[in-house]
């Protein structure tokens, strides 16, 4: 069966961004394995959610992530609109040890304004190339904006 657009051959990418997913998802685990304890003893504003929400959030984030990327690569190969992906993947994974792991509030909430920018540029490009691509990084694009807000609110707070 091939899904409108795809090629069989295709349906072989799709490990393999969820592979990389699972890696960007690792540095952030890595990065945040000690900081239950430090995440709930930081000032967090009243509308900051529980800690057990990150993990199950960000597991389905991250494989829309995944299939977005894979969506965008199966429809149109290797294209500028990727490497932008990659960036914003990379900043995706930089932002958990700054904040977390080096405690820097302030930094980190720099680097989550450029991530948030750069997902809103993934979105434009994939766009042009796969609508559901994009429509698939809006709730990653909504949850880095309630993510940012919060990492303003503490940092602020602390």
């Amino acid at each position: 069966m091939v899904i409108a657009g795809q090629h069989p051959k295709r349906w072989a990418g799709l490990p393999v961004f969820l592979v990389v997913l699972a890696l960007v998802a690792v540095v952030g685990s890595l990065a945040a394995v000690n900081a239950g304890g430090e995440y709930l003893s930081l000032e967090r504003p009243d509308w900051a959610p529980p800690q057990w929400l990150f993990g199950p959030a960000w597991t389905v984030l991250y494989i829309m992530i995944a299939l977005s990327g894979w969506l965008a690569w199966s429809a149109a190969g290797l294209t500028p609109a990727l490497g932008v992906y990659a960036v914003q993947l990379v900043l995706n994974a930089a932002w958990t040890p700054l904040f977390f792991g080096a405690g820097r509030y302030g930094l980190a909430f720099a680097e989550i304004v450029v991530l948030w920018l750069a997902i809103v540029l993934t979105i434009v490009l994939f766009r042009r190339i796969s609508r559901p691509a994009a429509w698939l990084l809006v709730p990653y694009l909504a949850w880095v904006t309630y993510a940012a807000a919060l990492n303003f609110a503490i940092w602020q707070l602390n």
